[in-house]
């Protein structure tokens, strides 16, 4: 249905943002449930992201996603935190409630339910090694370690953020700092894990993060970009040819993305829309509640 003044609009915050596949996934979604709402892109730059978060009340809007760089001041300028986005000090979803704005992060949950696309990949018990210290990767690390994983390994260049992000793993997290003098005992760590997730975004700039190369990773390994555009990342292709299982993030956007949509409508999000929105096969599985 075209768009009108009783329209219900919600919008993706970023820098950049032109290129995000959020847009395609919601509207499918709302033309599925037939909802008069639209999804928009709001390029917002750096230092801008709490006033666009506070517009969210004075614009009438129903909802936002936030991504990078705002994720940080996103937590900051609404009203409440759940618990996880508190622990996070960051924020990916922001959901009017009353006349509250209330933050939430989905992208550890999103991460979760695509690992558990896979019936062979299990979380708990795998030694996992999280490439970041960002929003992302502290979500990241949080959810792996709320997964009962065996182990999570923060690898970042600033040693107290790496230590900051390890500790929302609980008793499995561990820092690994990454000066230029460590990146031999980086590419160690990396080697030995059973799961690896890159999470600085460095594949969207066309960069391998710390130095990774085909030698830094192994058959039997799985090794998750967060990025997805481009497709393949640099890290990505070492990883495959290192004989490492490749993924990028587009499950985990499928998925963090459906339960946003369902903490904005109230309803069960139409995965299978979504799904075909971003080219994707339908993988649901029972771990991903308030889909259908």
């Amino acid at each position: 249905m075209a768009p009108s003044g009783r329209t219900k609009v919600v919008g993706v915050i970023g820098d950049p943002v032109g290129h995000s596949l959020s847009p395609a996934l919601h509207n499918a979604a709302f033309a599925a449930a037939g909802l008069d709402w639209v999804y928009v892109a709001f390029p917002v730059a750096p230092g801008g992201g709490g006033e666009a978060v506070r517009a969210v009340r004075t614009l009438g809007l129903g909802g936002l996603s936030v991504t990078t760089p705002h994720k940080d001041a996103a937590a900051g300028a609404v009203d409440r935190l759940t618990p996880v986005a508190a622990a996070l000090g960051a924020v990916n979803t922001v959901v009017p409630a009353g006349d509250e704005l209330v933050g939430d992060s989905t992208d550890g949950a999103g991460l979760l339910d695509a690992l558990a696309e896979d019936p062979g990949l299990g979380v708990a018990g795998l030694a996992c090694v999280v490439l970041g210290t960002g929003g992302a990767a502290r979500a990241v690390a949080q959810a792996l370690g709320g997964a009962g994983a065996a182990a999570v390994g923060v690898v970042g260049r600033d040693p107290g953020a790496a230590a900051r992000c390890a500790a929302l793993a609980g008793p499995a997290g561990t820092a690994e700092a990454a000066g230029a003098d460590r990146l031999a005992g980086v590419a160690r760590v990396v080697r030995e894990a059973d799961l690896v997730v890159e999470a600085t975004g460095a594949g969207m700039r066309a960069l391998v993060p710390f130095g990774l190369g085909r030698s830094s990773f192994r058959p039997g390994q799985v090794v998750v970009d967060l990025a997805y555009e481009p497709p393949v990342t640099p890290l990505l292709a070492a990883a495959a040819a290192g004989g490492a299982t490749a993924r990028n993030g587009l499950r985990m956007l499928l998925h963090q993305a459906a339960r946003q949509w369902s903490a904005w409508t109230g309803q069960p999000a139409p995965l299978a829309a979504m799904a075909a929105a971003a080219g994707l096969e339908v993988r649901a599985h029972p771990g991903a509640p308030g889909c259908r």
